[in-house]
């Protein structure tokens, strides 16, 4: 009676595991979304500064004039670059 049982429960994962993973796969073949219009995106001339590890990243386009900062580190980066 243990070996039908054992049985039954390897049957009952490998199908949920099977399900999770076709779902995972399934996810990767949507289409990405569509990019924003040609004058949504403004320019922009703005530095981050990471303050935990010192990276420095610019950001060139923006859709709008006062983007969020970007994160890194698992915290916002600090803008170096003076605002106008």
């Amino acid at each position: 009676m243990g070996t039908v049982i054992n049985i039954v429960i390897a049957v009952a994962a490998c199908y949920f595991i099977m399900r999770f993973g076709m779902k995972m796969l399934g996810g990767f073949s949507q289409p990405m979304a569509e990019p924003l219009p040609p004058g949504e995106m403004r320019k922009v001339k703005l530095n981050y500064r990471c303050d935990i590890c010192g990276s420095e990243a610019r950001m060139t386009m923006a859709p709008d004039e006062d983007p969020p900062a970007p994160r890194h580190c698992l915290d916002d980066m600090v803008l170096i670059t003076p605002v106008e």
